[in-house]
């Protein structure tokens, strides 16, 4: 049998090991590779606030909403998480707005996101394809057509992966520069 001395000096430095851990664990910050779209959309937001528009959260979500408006891609999709979209379902835009007004680093205000909608930090930019090395043959056609896409051009007539690759190909002079 053990002594009940033993048993509760296990008890208490367990109950401190428990403590510990809870004020180290929420110390461990959030990384913008973490959280990149919430971290990047954040940082360039926060850029294009003037003064004025800083201090006031009111401000901050009309102007929000404003710059939704020009996203695309994973950032249209996170302006659709945060209620900054007409179509959005739902809102936390207070949850962006209050900690900008207050001057929170963008790190810090995407690791409060994540805690009210995870799906937020899931987001992540798809890898750039390097047009002057890849073999567009070597693509898949949905590939092709997010090239495409990320250029705003259209492929009318394009029902087989040589016609998107002829597009690309016309197309290429104008969106690549040439390096010396």
């Amino acid at each position: 049998m053990k002594h009940p001395k033993a048993t509760l000096d296990m008890l208490y430095i367990m109950s401190i090991v428990g403590i510990l851990a809870t004020l180290i664990a929420p110390s461990c910050s959030l990384k913008k590779e973490d959280c990149e779209v919430c971290v990047t959309v954040v940082e360039r937001f926060s850029n294009i606030l003037n003064d004025d528009n800083k201090q006031d959260p009111k401000n901050i979500e009309s102007e929000f909403r404003k710059f939704c408006k020009s996203t695309k891609s994973k950032e249209n999709r996170f302006c659709y998480y945060l209620g900054g979209l007409d179509e959005s379902a739902t809102g936390i835009l207070g949850e962006l707005s209050k900690p900008l007004s207050w001057g929170m680093p963008a790190e810090k205000v995407c690791e409060r996101l994540k805690k009210k909608d995870a799906q937020i930090c899931d987001l992540r930019y798809d890898k750039q394809i390097d047009l002057s090395t890849v073999d567009l043959k070597k693509l898949k056609v949905r590939d092709l057509k997010k090239i495409l896409s990320d250029w705003d051009e259209d492929c009318d007539g394009c029902l087989e992966k040589t016609d998107f690759i002829k597009r690309i190909e016309e197309l290429k002079p104008i969106y690549m520069r040439k390096e010396l």
